[in-house]
């Protein structure tokens, strides 16, 4: 269940899946009971997972991956809280593969990157990763940090993410198999 304040009855989700039904997850844990609520986490926060299923926002901390993108509100500045509402800390993730496609509104990814510079045209991709408070941005992203790629730049308010976490580009080998 979706809820607000009285003072802000007509927020919206601002990670909304396209193309997810069977290409994405929607996945169930806990929101980590040591992170202060020094941010707001939006739906379409990247989070990564701390240990069995418990998610905290992904911050680029070393040692640490993303994992999924939130799901819930957690904004203290706007008055939205879906998680402690429930008083269990029950918190959802989405993860997938990619061929799930979804529309990331704003605020929930990084309005100060360059976000121009990083539409692609020529058919490529441009790799995402989370700023320090967990929002999208192409800033910094290579293939050890990469939890999305940019599919189209909409407007200043609304981009269009796949979830592949790979640069086959890159160096590294991913394959694993014979």
């Amino acid at each position: 269940m979706f809820r607000v304040t009285q003072a802000n009855p007509a927020q919206k989700r601002t990670f909304r899946p396209l193309y997810a039904v069977h290409q994405a997850t929607p996945y169930a844990g806990f929101l980590d009971p040591e992170w202060d609520r020094s941010f707001d986490i939006y739906p379409g926060t990247v989070m990564y997972r701390k240990e069995g299923e418990v998610f905290a926002p992904y911050t680029g901390d070393s040692g640490v991956k993303p994992f999924g993108f939130s799901a819930l509100w957690v904004a203290p500045s706007l008055g939205i809280d879906e998680v402690t509402a429930t008083g269990a800390n029950h918190f959802t993730v989405w993860v997938g593969g990619e061929q799930a496609v979804f529309e990331v509104l704003a605020p929930a990814f990084d309005q100060d990157a360059d976000w121009a510079a990083a539409e692609v045209t020529d058919g490529t991709y441009r790799l995402l990763t989370a700023n320090d408070k967990g929002l999208l941005t192409p800033t910094g992203a290579d293939h050890s940090n990469a939890i999305a790629e940019l599919v189209q730049v909409l407007s200043t308010d609304k981009i269009l993410i796949r979830l592949n976490r790979f640069d086959l580009a890159s160096t590294v080998d991913l394959h694993g198999g014979s």
